[in-house]
C-alpha cells in the first residue's frame, strides 16, 4: 500500500499546481471506505489554499473547509490538465479552473472525506491518534526511546502502529531495521538507548531516501504526474527472501508478523 513516502512525493508532484485553483465539478464514483461528508455541489466554486499532509493523509485546504484525502491499499492521484473519461475504478473526481484531480483505486480502501476544519470530529477520528511526523523536527531521539520503553511488543509492530511515529509502513520499517541492526521481533522496551537512537537516524534517512527516489512502485503507486518510484530497486531487505544479504552474504529471511511480510537478515540483526 502506498506509504509516508509514496503519500508525500504524490503531494509534492500536484500541491503546487492545483494551489489557488478554483473547484467547477466534483464527481463521484463507487462508494469509497466513508461517505465525502458533503453534498459535492457544496465544493464547487471553492479554491484550494494548500496541500499539506499529515501521516498518510493528504489535507487539502480550500478557502471553506478541508478535504482529507487517503490512497488505502492501492489507490493514486492523478493531476492532470486533462484527464480521458473516468473507468470503473475512478472513484473521485475534482475539476478544477488548472485541471482534475482524480483517485484511482482498483480496491476502494481510499476514502475522500470532508470536514469543517482539523478540530471537527471526523477529522481528529482519522487523525487525531498519530504518532510524531519522523521527517519532522518533532522527532526527537530522547522522546522516541522513552515511548519505546513503554511497548512491550515486537518493534516492528510497534512502528507499524502509528501511534508512536506515524508513516513508517511496511517496506520501510523493514529497510529501517536492517539499516539499524535489529531483529523485527525484539521487544521494544528492550532496546538500549543507543540502539532506539540508531532506530531514529534509520527512520528518519530510509525515508528521506525514499522520498527522493520517488516512493516505491510494487504493483499499481504512480504519483500525481503518472511516474512510479524507483526506492524498491535499492531494498536491502525487503522483497529479497532467500536472496544472500548485501552486508554480509547470509539468506534473508522472511516470517509473517501481524498478518504482514516480514523481511530480515539473520547475521547482520542478531537481536
Amino acid at each position: 500500500m502506498p506509504e509516508l513516502p509514496e503519500v508525500e512525493v504524490t503531494r509534492r508532484t500536484f500541491a503546487e499546481r492545483i494551489r489557488g485553483a478554483r473547484v467547477q465539478a466534483v464527481r463521484l464514483g463507487q462508494p469509497l471506505r466513508w461517505q465525502l461528508g458533503v453534498a459535492p455541489e457544496q465544493l464547487l466554486g471553492r479554491t484550494v489554499r494548500t496541500v499539506g499532509r499529515r501521516g498518510k493523509y493528504l489535507v487539502m485546504e480550500l478557502d471553506e473547509g478541508i478535504l482529507l484525502l487517503h490512497l488505502g491499499m492501492s489507490g493514486s492521484l492523478r493531476f492532470e490538465t486533462a484527464l480521458p473519461a473516468p473507468g470503473r475504478h475512478d472513484h473521485f473526481d475534482l475539476t478544477t479552473d488548472r485541471g482534475v484531480l482524480r483517485l484511482h483505486d482498483p480496491r476502494r480502501f481510499g476514502a475522500v472525506v470532508w470536514a469543517e476544519d482539523l478540530d471537527a470530529d471526523v477529522a481528529l477520528r482519522l487523525l487525531g491518534s498519530l504518532g510524531v511526523e519522523p521527517l519532522s523536527d518533532d522527532f526527537h531521539p530522547q522522546a522516541f526511546h522513552d515511548g519505546l520503553k513503554t511497548r512491550r511488543a515486537p518493534i516492528k509492530q510497534v512502528l507499524l502502529e502509528g501511534r508512536l511515529v506515524v508513516g513508517v509502513g511496511n517496506i520501510y520499517a523493514s529497510e529501517a531495521l536492517f539499516l539499524a541492526g535489529i531483529r523485527p521481533t525484539t521487544r521494544a522496551d528492550r532496546l538500549s538507548r543507543p540502539r532506539s537512537d540508531r532506530l531514529h537516524a534509520a527512520i528518519r534517512q530510509v525515508l528521506g531516501r525514499a522520498v527522493e527516489r520517488g516512493g516505491s512502485t510494487l504493483r499499481n503507486y504512480y504519483n500525481a504526474s503518472g511516474e512510479a518510484g524507483r526506492f524498491q530497486s535499492e531494498a536491502a531487505v525487503y522483497g529479497r527472501a532467500g536472496q544472500p544479504c548485501l552486508t554480509c552474504g547470509a539468506p534473508v529471511r522472511q516470517i509473517r508478523q501481524g498478518q504482514r511480510s516480514t523481511f530480515y537478515c539473520p547475521v547482520c540483526q542478531r537481536g
